[in-house]
């Protein structure tokens, strides 16, 4: 009975890595044409803040320097249960500070609802959303490219995600070789397939009467995971525009990457547990490849656990039994085609590196403790899967005060 049950999630779990190796494979090419419009979508720039008086104030010069028509776009920071000066350093660069103060209900998805009431509550309405972190940094193009989708029909938008402190650690480094990675052979590849792709947390775009329609509704852990699955349960797939950048602040330590991933991984089974079976069966009927794929990607979360079990379990049984007692289809294999799949895995890594030209040369050296971080993923979530219930927003403090034209120097230095 064990045999045949540990066959079986074996050849699931190879087949399900087959499935994304395919998919990935699809992102090699990037296509160049694209519909461009003249400037004519309305924003409401939204950024979630809690304490973030020290780098605030760097996003709130960027959002000035947006190559897009002032008049069209308005800066509202949520100043989330603050305790410091992020109210009036926003005030101070003539954006708007909308004060929340709620020690119940704490969280960005809270946030984001109880703001959206108020913006639907404003006399000016505006034609799409946009949501930031306060960490953050837009391209100088960011709302042109939102304005060309939404003008193209796209009702749900992700932008490009990318690090802007890959250098700092080998954590950020790890951080940024997996966006890339994410980017180019994950998002980009649904993207060319024109499939759904999947909101990231940050440097998203949605149309204000689809906000309307379906309300936010997205209080979980990970609000964005969440969204996602309403949305496209409803059949609205959120879209990928790999032009439009967004650079993102990672932890510096293990111990706060640890913690930040922890609540993913918390929010992941939350969502899994809501979503993956209603979509899977939706994918059923409607012969839809689409819901199929996002259901997988809801479900990420339940496999990383699984392979995590298994390969302890088979451990054990090696080490500490004398094993193996237990079917192994995998030891059955070629030696050469093992080490072809361990290979392959790394490889496309630093394929996506190379595709998306990264010139970062210390990420490179951290290349070499890039495993650490990858296998580090299988207690967190294993922790995370005993810890699930667990609702309290952990806040990433963020202290690195960095400017765009920085980053862009480093990335073409």
């Amino acid at each position: 009975m064990a045999d045949a049950l540990f066959v079986t999630l074996q050849v699931i779990l190879a087949a399900i890595a087959v499935y994304q190796f395919t998919f990935s494979l699809f992102g090699l090419h990037k296509k160049k044409n694209k519909a461009q419009f003249a400037p004519q979508k309305s924003f409401a720039v939204l950024v979630a803040a809690h304490n973030e008086e020290e780098v605030v104030g760097a996003l709130m010069e960027n959002l000035k320097q947006l190559n897009y028509p002032r008049e069209l776009y308005d800066v509202f920071v949520i100043c989330d249960n603050c305790t410091d000066g992020t109210a009036r350093i926003v005030r101070e660069h003539g954006m708007n500070a909308c004060v929340r103060t709620n020690t119940n209900l704490r969280g960005k998805g809270y946030a984001i609802e109880w703001m959206l009431k108020e913006l639907w509550a404003m006399p000016r309405q505006y034609d799409a959303v946009v949501m930031f972190d306060a960490d953050n940094l837009a391209h100088t193009e960011f709302l042109t490219e939102m304005n060309n989708d939404l003008c193209s029909g796209a009702k749900v938008i992700q932008g490009y995600i990318d690090t802007k402190n890959p250098e700092d650690s080998w954590i950020t480094a790890a951080y940024g070789v997996s966006y890339w990675y994410i980017n180019r052979l994950w998002q980009l590849s649904r993207h060319n397939l024109n499939m759904a792709n999947f909101l990231g947390g940050t440097g998203m775009c949605f149309e204000t009467n689809l906000l309307k329609e379906m309300g936010w509704g997205a209080t979980s852990l990970v609000e964005d995971l969440e969204f996602t699955m309403r949305s496209a349960s409803k059949g609205v797939y959120p879209k990928f525009n790999y032009d439009a950048k967004v650079f993102d602040e990672k932890p510096l330590t293990f111990k706060a990457s640890s913690r930040q991933r922890l609540r993913w991984m918390q929010g992941h089974f939350t969502v899994a547990r809501r979503y993956f079976f209603p979509l899977l069966w939706q994918s059923i009927k409607e012969r839809s490849l689409t819901k199929f794929d996002l259901a997988l990607y809801g479900a990420n979360v339940y496999i990383v656990l699984l392979t995590f079990l298994m390969t302890a379990v088979m451990w054990v049984d090696n080490s500490m039994f004398g094993g193996p007692h237990i079917a192994n289809i995998y030891g059955q294999l070629p030696l050469w085609l093992s080490y072809f799949a361990v290979g392959a895995n790394i490889l496309t890594f630093l394929l996506a590196m190379a595709l998306e030209k990264v010139k970062f040369k210390k990420v490179y050296l951290y290349l070499l403790v890039f495993p650490v971080y990858l296998i580090s993923w299988y207690p967190i979530t294993f922790y995370a899967f005993f810890t699930q219930n667990n609702k309290q927003w952990s806040h990433t403090k963020h202290t690195r005060v960095v400017r765009l034209e920085e980053v862009q120097s480093k990335q073409v230095s």
